[in-house]
């Protein structure tokens, strides 16, 4: 991974797009098994576990979006020069933070 704040975000970007790419067609491919399936959530014990399947994959693939629309934040905020700042205090963002966090809009002890 990139040493450079700017570059971490872009490489992550590209990961979360192919993460949000993947369980899009796993979350399609649920939905057209259950489509052809005449299963009974309730009564037929194979109609829950595609039913959790469904609502663990749709589950990450929002987690994913979020991560995408707080990574797009990230980079708005290194063009305004605003990235690193924690946006409750103002104070600068440890790097360690950064690094472990890329796109963290708070300092630690703002977010405790």
């Amino acid at each position: 991974m990139a040493n450079n704040p700017v570059e971490r975000l872009r490489d992550e970007r590209r990961a979360t797009v192919a993460q949000i790419e993947a369980l899009g067609r796993v979350v399609e491919g649920i939905v057209t098994a259950q489509t052809g399936a005449n299963t009974d959530d309730e009564h037929d014990p194979e109609g829950q576990t595609i039913a959790y399947e469904r609502a663990q994959a749709s589950a990450l693939l929002q987690r994913a979006r979020d991560r995408l629309v707080a990574i797009d934040d990230a980079l708005r905020r290194v063009e305004d020069d605003s990235y690193g700042r924690c946006e409750r205090c103002g104070r600068p963002i440890h790097p360690e933070r950064l690094a472990a966090l890329p796109a963290t809009r708070t300092c630690v002890s703002c977010a405790a």
